[in-house]
């Protein structure tokens, strides 16, 4: 694995044997990391949403399946 920096991004190079679902799992924790990294929000606010989103839709879902 080779790593270089230049003025305007940085390159990594891996070798071709590497496995393709890992490598996207890299990239979709790089992308979390700079969609995140100027984020105010606090750990205690994304948990109570979370809550928030998983209540509503557990009582959708609830709602239909008792249909």
């Amino acid at each position: 694995m080779i790593i270089e920096k230049t003025n305007s991004e940085i390159i990594i190079r891996l070798p071709v044997d590497m496995d393709i679902e890992e490598l996207q799992d890299m990239k979709d924790w790089l992308d979390y990391l700079e969609t995140t990294r100027e984020s105010k929000a606090k750990q205690k606010d994304v948990d109570d949403m979370v809550k928030e989103v998983k209540k509503g839709r557990w009582t959708k879902r609830k709602a239909e399946i008792l249909k």
